[in-house]
């Protein structure tokens, strides 16, 4: 937005601003969507660029439109990627994919965006509202064991093994009371 905009712009210290722009605007949304119990899906539709792109990396579920696009912008304007594009995009997709999009700054179609496994679906752009409602209806009617899951996904990717059997035996304990 302009305020990004204005921020880098500003002056040469202005990179001390752009930080904390980042820390307090987008940091706390990518903390919330990241610690809510309930599953937060993206619908994509168009071009998901920059911003864009990070914060429905950051989502559980990700849908796009067949005519929806992903790019890493940010090499564009002399960035990093921001909103913990270099956390989720690595994970999904492998270090090597994440470095060639975020270096490169390609655009990345629909179809090649499910192939890379950066959405989970595609479908047909008039689709994208109901299809994703249908999903988050299904979610939101399902089980408390689905937040649970969330939060054993969320663990693992930080623990071993038997850290993460561990976790999912206090999480199995908690569902089943």
């Amino acid at each position: 937005g302009d305020w990004l905009a204005t921020g880098i712009n500003a002056s040469p210290g202005a990179a001390t601003g752009v930080g904390a722009i980042l820390r307090a605007h987008y940091a706390p949304a990518i903390r919330v969507i990241r610690s809510m119990d309930q599953p937060v899906i993206a619908a994509v539709n168009g071009v998901a660029a920059g911003a864009g792109f990070s914060l429905a990396l950051a989502c559980d579920i990700r849908i796009a439109g067949e005519s929806a696009t992903f790019v890493q912008a940010f090499v564009r304007i002399g960035l990093i990627p921001d909103m913990g594009s270099t956390y989720f995009l690595p994970r999904l997709i492998g270090p090597a994919r994440a470095a060639e999009l975020t270096m490169l700054g390609e655009t990345v179609a629909a179809a090649r965006a499910l192939q890379f496994g950066i959405v989970n679906r595609v479908v047909a752009d008039v689709d994208l509202m109901s299809v994703t409602n249908e999903i988050a209806t299904r979610l939101a009617r399902g089980p408390r064991s689905i937040a649970l899951t969330k939060q054993a996904l969320a663990a693992s990717a930080q623990n071993d093994l038997d850290a993460q059997l561990a976790v999912k035996e206090r999480l199995q304990t908690e569902a089943s009371t």
